[in-house]
Formats: structure tokens, C-alpha cells, sequence
């Protein structure tokens, strides 16, 4: 018989269901709990599994809620994999049910616009850290390319973000026509665009580059400024600025 996640939530990340048998029981003092050590010595205390584990709350019964927490993570690699989850990617995970993959979902989708909100607040070309953090949130993990455009005012601040162009794992075709298009219709003075690598390394191509030129080119002709090309990797970020080709 297969359990709801939704029922049977009694195993919180402060109590262990009695009910689960002594071999997968991961007993711990209280003081040792996540939530208590969270309160009393901050939340960089705790470990990736046990951050989740607050959010899920409990386990199902045969799984206390840290498992579950490992479980996600061997799932999608990292906590960075788990920011582009979609409700289809948890299928099949005992412990995750419909109200548990909401509360997921929607932690990412705070993470992204809090990104997102920091990137308003200040000219994005004095905070190339912050830009390399929110294109990396956005299409870092993504299992195909995806080439992002951010549209920024006269003062750099962004005005909007946008997925001008989607492929597979090593293609995609981007048009620079579409590109200028849509500055002109966000009145933008200045771009950055940013796109993945799926194979994780950070390294331009030869048609990246030649990409850059060609867009670089087509939005002088508007007096719209070019800030940067990112290329995306796993652990790294391009840039096509700090590197001198731009």
C-alpha cells in the first residue's frame, strides 16, 4: 500500500515517529535539532539536508524527514539543481506530496524574485557579482541552453529579464534581430545577455563569440550599450567584459 505524503505527518525535524522501525530512526538531542540550533546560533549552521528538512517539516512513515532532505538532494545534485525543479521533476519521491512540493516550489520562486529585487535596487554594472548570482539562479542548472536577455536603464538598473531564445543540450538559435527588438520596446539603454553551457564548462565558442560581435554591432546602431556576454558553467561564469573581448 502506498501512503499520501499528505497524511500520517507526524515525524517533524523535532520528533521521530515512533511507529518507524529503530534502524532508520535518526535520533538527536533537542538541543542538536536544526530549528533550536538555527535560533540559537543562525541558519549557516546548518547543513543543505537539514535546511530542507525544516521546510518539509516531517517525514512519511519508514522515512524520518532527513532522509527525505538527502534524498532531494541526491535527486537534483545540489541545492542550486533544486531551484529549477518544476512540479514534474518530484514525481515518484515518497515523502514529497502535493502540499510539500508547493512550499518547495515556492521557496525557489522567492529565492529567484529576492535575486531579482537586489538587482533593481542597484546599477547592475557596479555588481557584476550579483549579476553572475541571478543568471546562475535562472539557467545555470537548465538541462538545455537557454539565452537570457536583461534589459537595463540608462542608470543600469534592471527594467526587465526575459528567455530570448531556448535550445537543446549543445544548440540553440538566437536572433539578434529579435534582440534589438525587444530593447527598443523595453526602452532599454544597455543589455546584458547570459547563456548556458549544459556540458558545465564555462569556455565561449567560436559562434559565441561571433555572436557577440554581431549583436554588440546591431544594438550600437540603436544606441543601445552591450554590457556583457555571460557563458553560464556549472561552477564558473564567462565573462566576455572582464575578459576583454567586448
Amino acid at each position: 500500500m502506498e501512503f499520501s505524503s499528505d497524511i500520517a505527518e507526524t515525524e517533524t525535524a523535532e520528533t521521530v515517529v515512533a511507529a518507524e522501525p529503530a534502524k532508520s530512526r535518526e535520533l538527536r538531542p533537542r538541543d542538536d535539532m536544526p530549528r533550536e540550533r538555527l535560533l540559537k546560533v543562525g541558519a549557516g549552521a546548518l547543513s543543505d539536508a537539514e535546511l530542507i528538512a525544516l521546510f518539509l517539516g516531517c517525514g512519511v512513515p519508514g522515512h524520518n524527514v532527513f532522509e527525505v532532505s538527502r534524498a532531494l538532494l541526491e535527486r537534483f545534485g545540489s541545492l542550486r539543481g533544486m531551484l529549477d525543479a518544476s512540479p514534474a521533476d518530484f514525481a515518484g519521491m515518497r515523502g514529497i506530496g502535493p502540499a510539500k512540493k508547493a512550499i518547495l516550489l515556492a521557496v525557489f520562486e522567492m529565492a529567484r524574485r529576492a535575486l531579482a529585487e537586489k538587482a533593481r535596487e542597484q546599477p547592475l554594472i557596479d555588481s557584476s557579482a550579483a549579476v553572475e548570482d541571478y543568471v546562475r539562479l535562472l539557467i545555470g542548472t537548465r538541462p538545455h541552453e537557454v539565452f537570457l536577455c536583461l534589459f537595463l536603464d540608462a542608470r543600469h538598473r534592471l527594467i526587465d529579464s526575459e528567455e530570448c531564445s531556448r535550445g537543446s543540450i549543445a544548440h540553440m538559435a538566437v536572433y539578434p534581430r529579435e534582440i534589438v527588438r525587444r530593447a527598443l520596446a523595453t526602452n532599454a539603454a544597455a543589455l546584458i545577455v547570459a547563456h548556458n553551457h549544459p556540458s558545465g564548462a564555462a569556455k565561449p565558442s567560436a559562434s559565441d563569440r561571433q555572436l557577440t560581435r554581431v549583436l554588440r554591432d546591431a544594438l550600437s546602431l540603436i544606441d543601445v550599450r552591450l554590457v556583457d556576454h555571460l557563458v553560464v558553467g556549472r561552477n564558473t561564469v564567462f565573462s566576455f567584459a572582464n575578459s576583454g573581448l567586448l
